[in-house]
């Protein structure tokens, strides 16, 4: 009796670490691989002509997967073709993945004429002449009554909550001046009054989505409850003649509109 009852323990053993075994998840750990190094990743640049300024970025490389950053915005793929507004020797970088770690590796290309155009709110923004610049201003003073520096509606840029500017309370840089080049970089110079020193810093232009961006110093303006963390403004008019930016979310829980007029 105790040989047939040991028989059954063991074999009633036997099956529960089956049972326990089957139930173990099976682990297919496998470590991600580079699939080259950072010297086999290879970039090259396409011009339209010697020196021109239609460019294709490409990343030729099997395997590796990224995105293009060519200073002026951003291309998530490998392939690219821009038209570039900036005279000079300029260096595009690709952002990307090895397989089992990031890198960035950089191209140099040098631009010696514009012999593309560029979309028109480029020429709007800084002028038939890129390299010399445009400069803006607001369009008119404290007190006149004018909306050039308001409050506004999140939804509605021109839906009017409170003329700051025209009424009570211009900005304090209301009589400075904002100037736009593309001399060797897409340059933004400050200045806070008519006076002032001027204040470098730089801009992107995203005409696609419409969007203006400052780097490095203020809008004019951008000050109080027009404060602007991110630097980036929406388009809601650029023509030769005026400028019209905003922002939905200024810190005191409204829209913000700015309006510019180029100087003489």
């Amino acid at each position: 009796m105790r040989k047939y009852n040991y028989k059954k323990f063991s074999l009633l053993m036997g099956v529960l670490v089956l049972l326990f075994t089957a139930c173990d998840p099976i682990l297919d750990e496998k470590e991600l691989e580079n699939n080259t190094d950072i010297e086999g990743v290879e970039l090259v640049v396409a011009q339209n002509s010697s020196g021109g300024n239609l460019l294709v970025l490409e990343m030729k490389t099997p395997g590796v997967t990224g995105y293009w950053d060519y200073n002026l915005g951003k291309a998530l793929t490998n392939k690219v073709e821009i038209v570039y507004p900036i005279p000079g020797k300029s260096t595009f970088t690709f952002v990307g993945t090895l397989g089992a770690e990031f890198f960035e590796k950089t191209i140099d290309v040098q631009v010696d004429v514009l012999d593309t155009p560029l979309e028109q709110d480029w020429y709007d923004l800084v002028s038939d002449e890129t390299a010399d610049g445009k400069t803006w201003v607001f369009d008119g003073v404290g007190g006149d009554n004018g909306l050039w520096w308001f409050m506004s509606d999140p939804g509605n840029p021109w839906g009017l909550w409170w003329n700051a500017g025209g009424e009570c309370c211009p900005p304090s840089d209301a009589a400075g001046k904002m100037h736009f080049d593309l001399n060797g970089a897409a340059n933004y110079t400050y200045y806070n009054g008519p006076d002032a020193t001027g204040e470098l810093g730089s801009f992107v232009l995203d005409v696609a989505n419409q969007t203006l961006t400052v780097g490095g110093q203020n809008l004019l303006g951008d000050m109080d409850c027009g404060d602007n963390p991110s630097d980036v403004y929406n388009i809601v008019e650029l023509t030769a003649d005026k400028m019209v930016l905003s922002i939905p979310n200024a810190p005191c829980g409204s829209g913000w509109t700015w309006v510019f007029v180029p100087t003489e």
